[in-house]
C-alpha cells in the first residue's frame, strides 16, 4: 500500500504503523503438523515425478526428520487493531509470511538468538504493504506440548533402530549437529544430541512480534521490535506496560511528512526516521551495501538486466532476510521504471506451484539445509536468472544484451562503493547476516540455518578475519565499522572496545543512508542520460483521458523506431528490447495519463530531473553520443538526507500509561506477555495534531474526485478501465497469498492461459506490422520499416513466449527447454513408427517449372527433418538454443504454426507430458494460438539464415537453357560460382551433361549474384540460357536468377561468362497471402526482353524516350542514396541497385543507347564498349586543347585514368563479353567516384559524332549538365563492390 489510501477515521492513512501482530503456537489446539508442509512435501514429490513415500527418504522436509526439526502450524494469536478499511488484516497471508515455514522447536542446547526478517504484500492492484518479523524463541509451559513431543521422539527413535541402515538413515540435521560437537562416531551419542528428554532439556518454541507499515521504514522498525524483545528479556520490567508502546507507534506516531524526519519513542531509546522529499529519490531503507556484499558488482550489473528485461528472476537463500534484500535493493535500482508483474520476495513453501507461472516474476525462495542447486527442479529455465545469493554465483539466461556501457558504469558505482570501504567484487564475509555465522573461515556448519535462523553469537571479529582476509578487505571493514586503525596489526581487545564502548550506532547507520542514496543516484543518472529525449518520441494520439483508456490496446503509445533511430549503435541491442517491456509501456502510459491526472510520483521525480539535465546542459538534443556522463549530484543527495537526520522536523508524542486494568499482562522475564486487546482495539478519541493536516488533503482529494465524476466517466467504469490499460500486456499481476483451495489454484491457471494467449496475439500483431513496409504506413499503422536490430527482439521475444506456454503446466520437467524436450519425445515417437511403416509426408511446397520442364525437385516438408538439421548444427551446444534455432528456421520456412500443429496433434503425447490446466490442452485457446501464428506466414524473414551465419549448408542448382533457340547440354566445360551476402563459393565445375548439382558450403546469407561460364570447348560450345535456380536445401529458399543471354564465342556479344543478379522466388503456397500483403519484391538481374533490345536482336519493343531514361538514372541514384542513410545492418545488396533490372548500370546503359547508330555493319552488332573502345583510341593518340593550364591538366589525368580502366578490362584474364565489359566499367567507376569525369569526356570526343545521331543524349550538353550533377551525388558514399563484380579486374 502506498500510505496514501482513502480516508477512515483518526486520518489512519497518515499513521507510521497500521497493525501489530503476533504470531506463535496456540496452547489450545497443541502440535498440528504444518499442512503447508505436507502439501510442500507431496509438490516436490509430484515434481521430481516420485510416489510421496519415495519422497519421505529424500524430500528435506520429511518426516525421517527428527521432531526438533519438523515445522508445524504457526497461527495469528492476536492482532491490534482488528481491521482497517483501507488495508484490510489478511491473516493467512500474514501469518505464512511472518513464518513462512511455520513454528520450530529447540531446546537448551541449540542455538535460540532471535532472527529478524521483513516481507511484502503486494495487492493484486500492485499497491504494497511492509511487514517487519522479529522471530524469539519462548519456553514451552504446556504440559501436554512437552509430552506429545517426548512421544514423537520415542516413534521416531524406535523407527531409526529399525531401519536396516542406521548410517544412511540419520538425517542431515542430526549429522550437521553432530559434527557441531566435533564428534560423530556412535550413533548413541549422535542420538543423545537430536533427542528430547522431558525430564532432562527444556523445550522452547519461536514466536514472533510483527508491524505492518504502509511504508519500507526498516531500520525505525527493527529498532522498534528489538527494543521491545529486550524489555521482555530483561531482569528489570520495561518502564511502562508493553501496551503502551504498542498503542503509541499504531496510533500516535505519525508517518513522517515528505522531505522530513521524525523521532518517536521505543522501550528505551528514541527511534529517527526521515522520508525523502517530493523531487528526491523514493524511500528505500533496505541497505544496499548489504547487497552488493551478498552479490558483487559484476553479478549485480548483470541482474538488474535482466531485470530490466523481465526475465524470471528466482532469488535463493537460507536466509529470509537476505532475500528480501536482494529483492528490495534491485527493485529500487529500477527508479524511474517499477517492476510490472509477479514479486514474491519470501515464497512461502505452499506457493511452490507459482515458479510454474508461465510469466515474469520476481520471487525469494528458501534454500533447504544440505540442498544444492542441481537438486533444485524448476519448471522452466529457459529464461530464467537464477540467484544464489549465499553461494555469491549466478546462472544467467543464454542469450541477452548487455546494458549500456556496462564498464565505465561498473567503474563509477566501484568508485562510490570504494568510498565507503566495501570491496566491489563482494564480500560475503561482510554483510551482516554473515557476520553472525560462527566462524566462516574455519568452518562452514552452522548450527542451523533452516528456519532462516542464523545464530548471532557475538563474533569475536578477530577470529573471522585472522584467516586468510586481505588486509585491504580488513582495513575496508575497521573503515566501515568506524574502528580506527593506525598499525596494521590488529588486536582481539580492540574489538571488545567497540562493544563495549558501543559506536553511536547513527553513525553507521547514517553512513549507510548516504551509500544507498548515492548508488541509486548513480543508476537514476544513467536513466536520465539513456531517456533524456523520450518526451519527443510520446505518441500523445487521444484528445481525452475516455477515448485513450477504451482504445488503449490499438493504440501505438510510443515512437519506437524514430527513438531507436536517434540512439548511439552500442545502446541499441540493449534498447530494442527494454522498449519492448511491460515496465517500459507502464512508464510511457504514465506519461500520457499525466495530460489529464495527477503525475506519477516516479514520473514527477524523473521529468524534473531531464528538466534540470536541460537547463545546464547545452548538448543538442539530436546529437546522441555514446560518451559516459557521470553523476554529478552524489553530493547534494547525501547531504540532503544528513541535515534531516541532524536536524529533527517532528516529535511523537511520548508513550503514556493508558487506562488498563491492574493486574493483567503482568512481566515475567522471557515471556511475552498477553496483551490488554481492549487498549488496543482503538486509537485516541482526539486525532491529534496531524490529523488536521490530512483532512485539508483530503478535502482537496474530494474536491478533485467531484470535479472528475463531472468530467463524465462513472467513477468505477474509470477505475475498470484504468486497471485494464495498465495490466495491458500483464498476465498476473500477483498471487493470493491466502486461498489455496483447487478452486483458486485453477482459476490462476485460467488466468494465465488467457494471458498468454493475450500476449502471443499483440506479439504476431506487432511483428506483422512492423515488417509490412510501406503498405502498413498507408494503414496508418505508423513507422514504415522495420530494423533489423527490432526484428531480431520482437523474433527473441516470440521465442521466449513460446517456451513460457510450453513450460506451463508441465507433468515432468526433463531439460532446460520444455518444447525441445517435447520436439524431442515427438521425434523419438515418430521415428519408432517409420521403422514400422514409411510415415506419410506433407506435401511440398513448390514445384519449379519452367518453360523447358526442368525443375527443382520438390523439398519434403517434414518437422522432423528440421529438427535434423539443428541436430547437425554443432555451434550450438544447449537444448534451449536448439529450440531457438528451430523457431527461427520454421518462421522463416513459413512452417510455425503448420509445425506446432502437427507436434500437438500427437494428443497421447500432449496429455503424457501435460496436466490438464495447461495451456496446450485448452483446446480452443490452442486452436486461436496457431491461427495468430499462422498470421506470420504474409511476411518473409531471415532470422535463420541471418543469425546463423558459420554452419554448413547444402545448395541445390539447376540451370534451365532455352531449348527452343539452342541446345540443351553444351559440349564445353560449364562452371558456376555463387554469391551471396556473407560470401561465395568459389568457382564449380557442372559435371558433363548435367544440369543439375548439389554442393555444400558455409552459409552464404541471402544470396546476390550467380557467376556462369564455359571454356568454350567442343562443337556445341554456344548455349543459350534462360535462368538459373538455386536453393538453400534448409530453409526452402529458392533463388532465380535471369539471364536470357547467349554464352559462346561468335553470338550475342561474345561472352563466355556472365553476372546474373538474384531475386527470391516465392513459394505457390504463400503466393495468394502475398497478392495481399507482400513486401516490395527485390530488383534481379535485367529480363532477357530488355537486353535483347539494347542489343538490337528485335526492333518491336518501344524504345523508352529521353524524359524516362533521365527518370531512370534519377530513381538509380536516388536508391544507392537511400541505401547509405539507412543504419548499416539494414540495408540491403548494394549489387542489386548497380546491376538489377533498374539499377544504375541499366539506367546509364539507356543513356548511352539513346541516339545510338547500333545499325550492323556488314552483319556485325554494335555496342557500347566499341563506342568505349573507339574513345580511348583516340584519347590515346591526340593531345587535348583546353582553355587553360589547369583545366587542361584535370582533363588529361581523367583521360589517363579512362584509359587504364579500359585496358585494365579488356586484360583481364576472363572471358566476359561487351555488355559485361561496360557493367564492370560503371561500377568501378562508381566505386572511385570517376562517373561524372568520365562522361563530359566522352559527350566531347570526335567518335561520338560518328556513333551517335544529332538528337542523342550524350550530344545535348544540358542534358550532359544534370548527368555530372546527379552522378556527383555518389561522392560522398563509400562504395565496396562484391567481389564477383570485379574479379580479376586489376586497376
Amino acid at each position: 500500500m502506498s500510505g496514501s489510501g482513502g480516508p477512515g477515521p483518526g486520518a489512519a492513512p497518515c499513521r507510521f504503523a497500521h497493525y501489530f501482530v503476533l504470531c506463535g503456537i496456540d496452547a489450545e489446539s497443541g502440535l498440528e503438523p504444518d499442512e503447508l508442509a505436507v502439501l510442500y512435501k507431496w509438490l516436490e514429490a509430484e515434481l521430481h515425478g516420485k510416489s510421496s513415500d519415495t519422497a519421505d527418504k529424500t524430500s528435506g522436509e520429511n518426516f525421517d526428520q527428527s521432531p526438533l526439526r519438523r515445522t508445524f502450524k504457526s497461527k495469528v494469536l492476536a492482532h491490534y487493531p482488528q481491521n482497517i478499511e483501507w488495508n484490510p488484516f489478511d491473516q493467512d497471508a500474514v501469518n505464512m509470511l511472518c513464518m513462512p515455514k511455520g513454528l520450530s522447536f529447540r531446546t537448551q542446547a541449540d542455538n535460540r538468538d532471535p532472527q529478524l526478517h521483513s516481507f511484502i504484500i503486494t495487492r493484486e492492484d500492485g499497491s504494497r504493504t511492509y511487514g517487519f518479523v522479529l522471530t524469539f524463541y519462548e519456553e514451552v509451559t504446556s504440559k501436554q506440548i512437552c509430552t506429545a513431543m517426548q512421544t514423537l521422539y520415542q516413534m521416531h527413535n524406535a523407527e531409526q533402530y529399525s531401519s536396516v541402515c542406521a548410517s544412511s538413515s540419520c538425517s542431515m540435521d542430526s549429522l550437521a549437529s553432530s559434527i557441531d560437537e566435533g564428534d560423530a562416531t556412535s550413533l548413541a551419542k549422535l542420538q543423545r544430541y537430536n533427542s528430547y528428554d522431558i525430564s532432562r532439556d527444556t523445550l522452547y518454541v519461536s514466536k514472533c512480534i510483527c508491524l505492518i507499515t504502509p511504508l519500507p521504514f526498516m531500520q525505525a522498525c527493527k529498532k522498534f521490535l528489538i527494543q521491545l524483545y529486550k524489555a521482555v528479556t530483561s531482569q528489570q520490567p520495561p518502564p511502562l506496560p508493553l501496551e503502551s508502546y504498542i498503542h503509541n507507534i499504531l496510533y500516535e506516531v505519525p508517518l513522517p511528512p515528505p522531505g522530513r524526519s521524525l523521532k518517536f519513542y521505543g522501550v528505551y531509546e528514541p527511534i529517527i526516521c526521515q522520508r525523502p522529499g517530493p523531487n528526491e529519490l523514493p524511500l528505500s531503507d533496505y541497505p544496499l551495501r548489504e547487497v552488493f556484499e551478498l552479490l558483487g558488482l559484476e553479478n549485480l550489473v548483470q541482474v538488474f538486466t535482466c531485470v530490466l528485461l523481465e526475465m524470471q528472476i528466482l532469488l535463493y537463500s537460507q536466509d529470509y532476510q537476505r532475500l528480501m534484500t536482494v529483492a528490495e535493493g534491485i527493485t529500487t535500482l529500477l527508479f524511474p521504471f517499477q517492476w510490472q508483474h509477479v514479486y514474491v520476495p519470501i515464497l512461502p513453501a505452499s506457493l511452490l506451484h507459482f515458479l510454474d507461472a508461465p510469466v515474469p516474476y520476481l520471487m525469494g525462495l528458501q534454500s533447504k539445509e544440505g540442498t544444492d542447486r542441481s537438486k533444485l527442479e524448476l519448471p522452466q529455465e529457459a529464461n530464467l536468472c537464477f540467484v544464489d545469493i549465499d553461494n555469491h554465483f549466478i546462472e544467467l539466461p543464454e542469450e541477452f544484451p548487455q546494458f549500456p556501457n556496462k564498464l565505465e558504469f561498473i567503474q563509477e558505482i566501484s568508485e562510490v562503493l570504494l568510498q565507503f570501504g566495501i570491496p566491489p567484487e563482494g564480500n560475503l564475509h561482510c554483510s551482516d547476516s554473515a557476520t553472525k555465522l560462527k566462524n566462516l573461515v574455519l568452518s562452514d556448519l552452522v548450527n542451523d540455518k533452516k528456519n532462516g535462523n542464523i545464530p548471532a553469537n557475538a563474533l569475536n571479529m578477530y577470529e573471522l578475519l585472522k584467516g586468510n582476509e586481505t588486509i585491504a578487505r580488513l582495513q575496508a571493514l575497521a573503515k566501515r565499522t568506524g574502528v580506527t586503525m593506525e598499525k596494521m596489526t590488529i588486536t582481539p581487545p580492540l574489538v571488545e572496545k567497540e562493544k563495549d564502548g558501543k559506536l553511536p550506532c547513527e553513525e553507521v547507520e547514517l553512513r549507510d543512508y548516504k551509500l544507498n542514496v548515492q548508488l541509486r543516484e548513480v543508476f537514476a543518472n544513467r536513466f536520465t542520460q539513456m531517456f533524456a529525449d523520450y518526451e519527443a518520441f510520446v505518441i500523445q494520439a487521444a484528445p481525452d483521458m475516455e477515448s485513450w483508456l477504451t482504445n488503449r490496446e490499438q493504440m501505438q503509445n510510443f515512437d519506437k523506431a524514430s527513438f531507436l533511430s536517434d540512439q548511439p549503435e552500442p545502446y541499441l541491442p540493449f534498447l530494442s528490447h527494454f522498449i519492448e517491456t511491460q515496465m517500459f509501456a507502464t512508464f510511457i502510459d504514465n506519461k500520457i495519463i499525466s495530460q489529464w491526472e495527477e503525475k506519477d510520483p516516479f514520473l514527477r521525480v524523473f521529468d524534473s530531473r531531464i528538466e534540470k539535465i536541460r537547463l545546464y546542459n547545452v548538448r543538442a538534443p539530436a546529437l546522441r553520443t555514446s560518451n559516459y556522463q557521470k553523476c554529478s549530484t552524489l553530493k547534494e543527495a547525501a547531504q540532503s538526507i544528513e541535515q534531516r537526520l541532524m536536524k529533527i522536523d517532528h516529535t511523537a508524542i511520548h508513550p503514556h500509561l493508558l487506562d488498563m486494568k491492574i493486574g493483567q499482562g503482568k512481566y515475567e522475564q522471557g515471556f511475552f506477555p498477553k496483551l490488554q486487546s481492549d487498549v488496543l482495539a482503538t486509537g485516541p478519541t482526539n486525532n491529534n495534531r496531524w490529523a488536521s493536516r490530512s483532512t485539508t488533503t483530503q478535502r482537496r482529494k474530494d474536491r478533485l474526485r467531484q470535479h472528475s465524476e463531472h468530467i463524465g466517466l462513472d467513477n468505477d467504469l474509470r477505475e475498470k478501465y484504468m486497471q485494464e490499460a495498465r495490466s495491458l500486456g500483464k498476465n498476473l499481476r500477483q498471487p493470493k497469498l491466502s486461498d489455496l483451495s483447487p478452486a483458486v489454484i485453477a482459476q490462476t491457471n485460467c488466468k494465465f492461459v488467457e494471458g498468454l494467449l493475450k500476449e502471443c496475439r499483440m506479439k504476431t500483431k506487432r511483428m506483422l506490422v512492423e515488417k509490412m513496409g510501406h503498405e502498413a504506413v498507408e494503414l496508418g499503422h505508423g513507422e514504415a520499416n522495420i530494423t533489423g536490430l527490432e526484428e531480431n527482439t520482437l523474433i527473441a521475444s516470440l521465442c521466449d513466449l513460446l517456451e513460457r506456454i510450453w513450460s506451463h503446466g508441465l507433468q515432468v520437467k526433463q531439460g532446460k527447454s520444455a518444447l525441445w524436450s517435447h520436439l524431442l519425445q515427438y521425434q523419438e515417437r515418430e521415428e519408432k513408427q517409420e521403422h514400422s511403416a514409411e510415415s506419410p509426408v506433407a506435401v511440398g511446397t513448390e514445384r519449379r517449372k519452367s518453360d523447358t520442364g526442368i525443375t527443382l525437385p520438390t523439398l519434403r516438408v517434414s518437422l522432423i527433418q528440421d529438427m535434423r538439421h539443428v541436430q547437425n548444427m554443432s555451434e550450438i551446444k544447449t537444448d534451449v538454443g536448439r529450440a531457438r534455432a528451430w523457431i527461427r528456421l520454421s518462421l522463416e520456412k513459413k512452417l510455425l504454426s503448420q509445425h506446432l500443429k502437427q507436434l500437438l496433434s500427437n494428443q497421447a503425447l500432449a496429455k503424457k507430458l501435460y496436466k490438464r490446466y495447461a495451456f496446450l490442452r485448452c483446446e480452443e485457446e490452442r486452436e486461436q494460438f496457431l491461427y495468430h501464428l499462422l498470421s506470420l506466414n504474409a511476411v518473409d524473414y531471415f532470422c535463420f539464415t541471418s543469425v546463423f551465419t558459420t554452419i554448413m549448408i547444402p545448395y541445390r542448382s539447376v540451370i534451365i537453357p532455352i531449348k527452343k533457340l539452342s541446345n540443351a547440354i553444351t559440349t564445353s566445360n560449364p562452371w558456376i560460382c555463387v554469391s551471396g551476402e556473407l560470401g561465395d563459393t568459389g568457382v564449380m565445375q557442372i559435371p558433363k551433361n548435367h544440369l543439375e548439382m548439389t554442393f555444400e558450403c558455409q552459409n552464404l546469407g541471402k544470396l546476390t549474384t550467380v557467376q556462369i561460364g564455359h571454356d568454350n570447348s567442343g562443337l556445341l560450345a554456344k548455349w543459350l540460357v534462360d535462368c538459373v535456380m538455386v536453393r538453400n536445401e534448409i530453409t526452402g529458399h529458392t533463388y532465380k536468377f535471369p539471364c536470357g543471354r547467349w554464352l559462346g564465342k561468335g553470338v550475342d556479344d561474345g561472352s563466355l561468362e556472365r553476372i546474373l543478379i538474384g531475386e527470391l522466388v516465392s513459394s505457390t503456397s504463400d503466393e495468394e497471402l502475398a497478392k495481399q500483403c507482400r513486401t516490395p519484391p527485390q530488383q534481379k538481374s535485367p529480363t532477357m526482353a530488355r537486353r535483347l533490345s539494347i542489343t538490337s536482336l528485335t526492333g518491336k519493343n518501344t524504345k523508352p524516350n529521353a524524359g524516362q531514361i533521365q527518370e531512370g538514372i534519377g530513381e538509380a541514384v536516388n536508391n544507392i542514396v537511400k541505401h547509405f542513410h539507412k543504419p548499416e545492418k539494414e540495408r540491403g545488396s548494394l549489387t542489386i541497385l548497380l546491376c538489377g533490372e533498374n539499377g544504375l548500370v541499366a539506367a546509364l546503359e539507356q543513356v548511352f543507347h539513346h541516339g545510338f547508330k547500333s545499325a550492323r555493319i556488314f552483319h556485325k552488332n554494335v555496342f557500347i564498349w566499341d563506342f568505349i573502345e573507339k574513345a580511348v583510341a583516340y584519347f590515346e593518340t591526340s593531345d587535348q586543347i583546353g582553355d587553360n593550364e589547369e583545366a587542361l591538366l584535370l582533363q588529361r589525368s581523367s583521360c589517363k585514368t579512362f584509359c587504364h580502366y579500359v585496358n585494365a578490362i579488356n586484360t583481364a584474364p576472363r572471358n566476359i563479353g561487351k555488355d559485361g565489359k561496360f557493367q564492370i566499367l560503371v561500377c568501378l567507376g562508381t566505386r572511385d567516384h570517376l562517373l561524372s569525369q568520365w562522361i563530359p569526356l566522352l559527350a566531347e570526343c570526335p567518335p561520338i559524332t560518328r556513333m551517335y545521331e544529332e538528337n542523342a543524349l550524350l550530344r545535348d550538353r544540358m542534358t550532359v549538365n544534370s548527368l555530372i550533377r546527379v552522378l556527383q551525388t555518389l561522392q560522398d558514399f563509400n562504395i565496396i563492390l562484391e567481389g564477383s563484380l570485379i574479379k580479376g579486374v586489376d586497376v
